[in-house]
């Protein structure tokens, strides 16, 4: 009898554990009732979607069906049973779901609302392939706290294929971000076809070689490398995202980081006749290291800091970026732009005649806090912010655009840290908060790393310390903290040249980041967390997606 009452305790004990786990939804929801029961999912099972933005989810859930599980439901305009999507015209991207044995009703505050609800629905489905799934009975109310939650890729230092960028959208969707920041231009690359300007994609595109190894290198490839995306490429992922209700914000760095524009029309440098190995030496690369004519203008082939960036001081500088805005503004129906403005060497500017015109002109005069130069960037800035505004699109740049004077409209995202972040937010500018200190994903995420990485086992980005983030800063009060718009992790590709290695970086990084710029930080548990992610790691391996642990 004792054996059987223990038996009896056992099982209930079980029982309990089953159902505890029953809901590993990340990031958490504000709100979750888990009630008795299932509701089963099968082939037969209709979709109910009537408008055409209810319609993406539902196709969004069929996409993954196919590709999990290996099957589709029909979807259909009317009914009462099986899963149905609502979306209203609310304010915030909220959403209820409630599940019971015979419906699952996704009601979304606004379209968005809606997809995000799928993508909760999603986390109950089972990790292991099927024909027929058991989706727990369950209530869930829940809704973002902040509206930009991004993920970025630099496409300027290695270039992935348009399939692959699609699959990082589709990543970007399963963790209900919705902001994808695409990095097109770099001094290794410019990747965004302009048809005024051929010779950005036809030269700048290209680069002779890569360094081998940790900068400054061990070698080179001495192998060709490069590759860009038409604009109708560029179409389709802009749609293909606001599909899945994300906007795709496009990165053209100025007036630094552009090595590979300047090789395409090198009358855009302050001194058009020094070749780019002048500068790639200047930089403390090693000769050896090069590939190719040391001759003229070229794409660097070396990752870091360069001081040949776009003169200030020529207006046709201007009329260049200008006209290059005016291919890229439509393309991006995104309202911010970002113009980066972050790593720009003032040296040329000090040297270059046109520059001290300019400065001259107009009566620029340097100060205890910064040098006449850095004042220059400041009009730079704020000439194509009027340029952007007048398009009716606002400028977002790096924390640099703070130096010398912010743009009036502009938006800041701090990546040096918070303090710009802070500084921007206490203007009254709108922030996205970025820092190296928790956004960093392409810092490594153990102690040790066999592949190299940038931050070449000096210091590491675990998990943990993602999730610790505090996506408003103490320093601010709580009317400044209006300003922060949102977050963002960031991956950089110097390091990472192929696909499988981007979803290591991400994974499951990024699930933390979800977590923190959509649950309320008084919400947030490392413990609670760190055991959904275990179940988040096996739907990684249902995606058949590489990630860091997966086979410890």
């Amino acid at each position: 009898m004792l054996k059987s009452f223990s038996f009896t305790l056992l099982l209930l004990a079980t029982c309990a554990l089953v159902t505890a786990q029953k809901v590993n939804i990340i990031p958490q929801p504000a709100s979750i009732t888990e009630k008795e029961g299932f509701f089963t999912l099968t082939a037969k099972t209709a979709i109910i979607a009537q408008t055409k933005d209810e319609l993406k989810s539902a196709n969004f859930l069929n996409e993954y069906l196919k590709n999990c599980y290996g099957f589709t439901l029909p979807v259909k305009s009317k009914g009462t049973t099986g899963i149905i999507i609502k979306s209203g015209n609310g304010a915030k991207d909220g959403y209820t779901l409630n599940i019971n044995k015979s419906a699952v009703a996704v009601t979304g505050l606004t379209a968005p609302g809606a997809f995000y609800g799928i993508q909760s629905l999603i986390q109950l489905l089972p990790t292991e392939k099927s024909n027929t799934l058991s989706v727990p009975v369950v209530s869930i109310t829940d809704a973002p706290t902040v509206q930009y939650r991004g993920l970025m890729l630099d496409v300027g230092r290695h270039v992935f294929p348009l399939s692959f960028i699609k699959k990082y959208i589709d990543y970007i969707a399963l963790h209900k971000m919705n902001y994808f920041h695409w990095h097109l231009t770099e001094d290794q690359g410019w990747r965004i076809e302009i048809k005024k300007y051929p010779k950005l994609t036809q030269v700048g595109a290209y680069r002779n070689g890569t360094i081998i190894g940790r900068y400054p290198g061990t070698g080179n490839t001495n192998e060709r490398y490069g590759g860009f995306y038409t604009q109708e490429q560029v179409k389709e992922i802009v749609k293909y995202a606001a599909d899945r209700f994300i906007t795709v914000v496009p990165e053209i760095e100025m007036p630094g980081h552009g090595s590979a524009a300047i090789a395409a029309y090198p009358h855009l440098s302050c001194f058009p006749e020094k070749p780019t190995y002048y500068f790639f030496k200047k930089a403390g690369n090693k000769p050896a290291n090069w590939a190719g004519d040391t001759t003229g203008k070229v794409v660097m082939q070396s990752w870091g800091v360069y001081d040949d960036i776009f003169c200030a001081g020529k207006e046709s500088t201007f009329k260049f970026l200008e006209d290059v805005l005016n291919e890229v503004l439509p393309l991006f129906p995104s309202k911010i732009v970002h113009i980066g403005g972050d790593e720009a060497p003032k040296t040329n500017w000090q040297n270059c005649p046109n520059c001290q015109k300019r400065i001259k002109e107009l009566n620029i005069k340097g100060d205890d806090k910064h040098k006449a130069e850095h004042y220059l960037q400041s009009y730079f800035v704020q000439r194509m912010e009027k340029y952007l505004n007048a398009k009716g699109k606002t400028l977002l740049g790096w924390d640099e655009i703070l130096e010398g004077g912010l743009a009036p409209n502009a938006w800041v995202m701090s990546w040096r840290g918070e303090a710009g972040g802070i500084e921007a937010a206490k203007e009254r500018h709108n922030v996205i908060m970025t820092p190296t200190t928790y956004a960093y994903i392409d810092y490594q995420q153990a102690k040790k790393e066999d592949s190299v990485t940038i931050s070449d086992n000096r210091g590491f980005l675990p998990i943990e310390k993602v999730y610790s983030w505090k996506i408003f800063p103490d320093a601010l009060s709580a009317d400044e903290k209006k300003y922060v718009r949102g977050g963002q992790a960031n991956l950089w590709t110097e390091y990472i040249n192929n696909s499988s290695k981007v979803e290591y970086m991400i994974f499951p990084r990024v699930a933390a980041v979800s977590e923190v710029l959509w649950t309320p930080q008084e919400q947030k548990n490392w413990d609670d967390f760190s055991k959904r992610l275990e179940f988040q790691k096996k739907r990684y391996n249902l995606w058949g997606t590489n990630y860091f642990g997966k086979n410890q």
